[in-house]
């Protein structure tokens, strides 16, 4: 036998049920609209996929630059990087040796056009590009 009481109590909680459930529904919703555009403006802010940075040595065959002056170098430095400013983020001069009669430089760049680029703007001449496959070390050995 059910009392009025019972039938009271049944009656709330499926009122609560029904309440419950449509408050988790719209907390789904609400939710989740959030998350979608949480991952789309993560989508679009996300930083985009960088090209790989080679490193090539290039060999610069320049009589006499053993012995050029430390204002010659400096002028030659500074012409590079004029051109290297021009030409953007895709090259970098990491270090260049001088020898006798010749320069080896370390570049950075996307790929050797850029260097053979660089070379063509600034007057220099480069004439063996090698891309570096690995790097050793005295810490290679350890």
């Amino acid at each position: 036998m059910d009392s009025g009481f019972n039938k009271q109590r049944r009656g709330l909680l499926k009122s609560g049920y029904k309440l419950v459930a449509a408050a988790a529904l719209a907390a789904l919703l609400t939710v989740g609209g959030s998350a979608s555009a949480f991952a789309q403006e993560a989508a679009q802010s996300a930083p985009k996929k960088k090209e790989v940075m080679h490193t090539y040595v290039i060999e610069r065959n320049i009589p006499g630059a053993g012995s050029f002056s430390k204002e010659k170098l400096r002028e030659i430095s500074q012409k590079s990087n004029g051109v290297l400013k021009e030409m953007g983020p895709d090259i970098k001069w990491v270090d260049s040796y001088v020898t006798g009669d010749k320069v080896y430089c370390i570049y950075r760049a996307k790929n050797e056009d850029l260097i053979r680029e660089h070379a063509k703007r600034g007057g220099f001449p480069a004439d063996r590009i090698s891309e570096v496959d690995t790097m050793i070390s005295p810490a290679t050995g350890k």
